[in-house]
Order: C-alpha cells, then structure tokens, then sequence
C-alpha cells in the first residue's frame, strides 16, 4: 500500500485507528473469555465494566481527532464522557472489592471475621472523622457513598459545565469552581478506596487488588498528566501551531487525542493480565489440587 501521497495529518488519523482497532481486539478477546467462563455474575459485571474503560477511552479521543477543529463545548463533552465513565469505574472496582470479600451492604451481610477492623484516618479527613474507626456495617457503607458521590457530582457538573458553554457565560473563576469541586469529590472517592485496600491487603493479596487498580489509575493518571504537561509546553511556546486553520489549542487537543490512542492499546493488554479470566475457568483450582496431589 503507498502512504507517499498522504499528509501528516492522514497518517497520524490511520495510525490512531490502527491503534483504537488493537484496543477493541484486545478487549473483545478479554471480554469474550469472561462470557465463556460466567461462573461469578456479580463479579464479573464488574469486571466488564472496568475493563471497557480502555475501549471507550480510545473511541472517545479517536472522535476527538475525527473533528480536531471543534468547539470547546465539543471537547468538553468528549472530556466529560470519559470522567463520568471513571467515575462509574471507581465505584465498580470497589464493589468487586467488596464482593472478593463477601461483603453485601444491601443485604447487611460483612462477615464476623472482618468485623471490628480499626479504620486509621488521614488529614484532612481527621476533621470530618474519627482518627480511628471500627470497621462495621455502617462505615462499610459511609466508604460505599464516598465512591458513589462521585458517580453522582461527576455527570451533574459536566451538564452544567457544557450547557453554561454553549450559552457563552463560563467565566474562567466558573470553570475553576468546578475543578475545585470535581477534584475534591474524586480525591474522596480515591480515598476510600485506599482505605479499603490498606485494611484488606491481606485477604485481597490473592485477587492482584494492585494491578487491577493500576490498570484504572494508571489511564486517569497518563490522561492528567500528559495533558499537564502539553499545557506548559504550549505556555513556554515549544508546540506551536504552523497551519492557519489549525490554532494551538485544537493541536494540543489533537496532541492529547493521539496519545490517548496510543496508550489504550498498552492498557489493554494490560487488563488482560490483571482481570485474567482464569479464577473463573477453573485452571487455578485444578493447578491447586494438582499441587496437593504432588505433596
């Protein structure tokens, strides 16, 4: 095939395709495993969800590059769709947490063992909270709203933040308001988490509650950071824009856009390691009978 007669901008539009179609591979094969091996429903819908994070990630940025000279309004609404996505994710993870344990809010079931637990509190949440808690029943649940709150404010905010765009009153100490909020609502959601995970690291060593949540950090963390860092670079005027219709803005955007692409097809083979469909095939029981056998 001869790419000599395409642009950059073609070029770069096929290889995020190209990227975008390895992310699908690798998650359908994934996906497909879990279908084929659905022993655990309420585990493994979970785990369907999480991992359609990276999919949907790469879609949504392979968009963003379809039409890279959109409206701010447009961008925000392709930003908003892949952090009220997190969002759900967080909550997910956390509930396949509890189900690794057998806890079930809804029924009132923690089991007797767990009970008892003592919660160590950070600041500044010490001002809130107790410095130390036991673990119940009902602090279970108070961890449960921490992580649904964001599912909540994270969608709210991204409709206010879109309509108040497309009406043209968005004001820059607006837009600093709802991301004093967001990151205050997600570092809440975040924490309990990392409050689950440090009095459970035991029981929940055997389920990789490490890699599984890395797989969901590490995408929140490249998009932030690599975003972070193509807004300096844009503010000390290294990525500078050479086409008239295309403003820096809109490259940047394009810039951030090929990097998620590319970075979606790392995570997805990631995932295939961390949320591995061998727990619920039945190879891991059959290798531990296999082992007190030989003993």
């Amino acid at each position: 095939m001869d790419f000599s007669h395409l642009n950059r901008g073609q070029i770069t539009l096929m290889g995020s395709a190209f990227s975008v179609m390895l992310t699908l591979l690798f998650t359908l094969q994934l996906l497909s495993q879990h279908l084929f091996y659905w022993k655990n429903p309420k585990e493994q819908k979970a785990i369907v969800i999480i991992i359609l994070m990276a999919p949907i990630y790469a879609v949504d940025s392979f968009v963003g590059l379809l039409d890279v000279r959109g409206s701010k309004a447009f961008f925000m609404f392709l930003e908003s769709i892949k952090e009220c996505y997190e969002a759900l994710v967080i909550a997910k993870f956390l509930a396949l947490m509890y189900s690794y344990l057998n806890i079930s809010i809804s029924k009132n079931i923690v089991p007797d063992e767990i009970k008892g637990r003592e919660i160590h509190h950070s600041f500044p949440m010490t001002l809130f909270q107790p410095r130390t808690a036991r673990l119940n029943h009902r602090t279970l649940k108070l961890l449960k709203y921490w992580t649904w709150q964001f599912v909540v404010i994270r969608p709210v905010c991204s409709i206010l933040m879109i309509t108040l765009q497309i009406l043209g009153i968005y004001p820059s100490w607006l837009s600093w308001t709802f991301t004093i909020i967001l990151n205050i609502s997600v570092s809440l959601a975040l924490y309990s988490l990392v409050i689950f995970y440090h009095v459970f690291a035991k029981e929940l060593a055997p389920h990789k509650p490490l890699a599984k949540f890395m797989c969901i950090k590490g995408i929140v963390f490249f998009c932030f950071w690599q975003g972070l860092v193509l807004d300096i670079l844009v503010a000390m005027g290294i990525i500078r824009s050479h086409h008239f219709w295309l403003d820096v803005e809109h490259l940047e955007e394009a810039l951030q856009n090929v990097l998620v692409c590319l970075e979606m097809v790392a995570f997805s083979v990631l995932q295939k390691y961390a949320y591995h469909v061998a727990p619920y095939s039945g190879k891991i029981e059959s290798k531990m009978k296999l082992g007190k056998k030989n003993e």
